[in-house]
């Protein structure tokens, strides 16, 4: 895949944690994709307060869309860009789906699961291991610390 198809995945999922930012949600954006071609299959925005429910971050989302349109539950051939490094749930989704790898802009050292905390893909009981690998988007960052200190101010008032 070309240089140019990775700037277009990371580019449409910061749009989506863009949407979810508009929408007060937690800024996180997912995009599926073909991992040869660079083909968009899904694409998702965290809607837990939206839809009421703490399954809908944009990971579970995505992969939920890129199931039904593949009409197939694995996934593999395919990759997942995220905004945010994924937490404990949206990792083991990544690694039941059979994902190929999953790429994230930003670290999170509160609740990521990847290479802090669970560590979800170093467990000898992860049956399938996706590569994955910080690609560090410093505005993915930007917008998250955004959200938080504006959570912060409102309830201040």
């Amino acid at each position: 895949m070309e240089k140019k198809e990775r700037e277009k995945i990371k580019l449409l999922a910061f749009k989506m944690a863009q949407r979810a930012f508009r929408q007060d949600e937690v800024p996180v954006g997912a995009v599926i994709f073909d991992s040869k071609t660079g083909e968009i299959i899904a694409k998702a925005h965290n809607k837990t307060e939206q839809q009421t429910d703490v399954l809908a971050h944009a990971e579970m989302l995505a992969i939920h869309q890129a199931s039904k349109k593949l009409k197939r539950k694995f996934l593999d051939g395919y990759s997942m860009y995220v905004t945010l490094e994924p937490c404990v749930m949206c990792a083991g989704a990544i690694s039941w789906a059979r994902l190929d790898a999953v790429f994230y802009g930003v670290s999170d050292p509160k609740t990521g699961a990847l290479r802090q905390g669970a560590k979800v893909f170093t467990r000898p009981q992860t049956h399938h291991k996706p590569k994955n690998r910080l690609i560090l988007t410093p505005e993915c960052g930007k917008i998250m610390s955004q959200f938080f200190q504006k959570k912060r101010l409102s309830k201040k008032v």
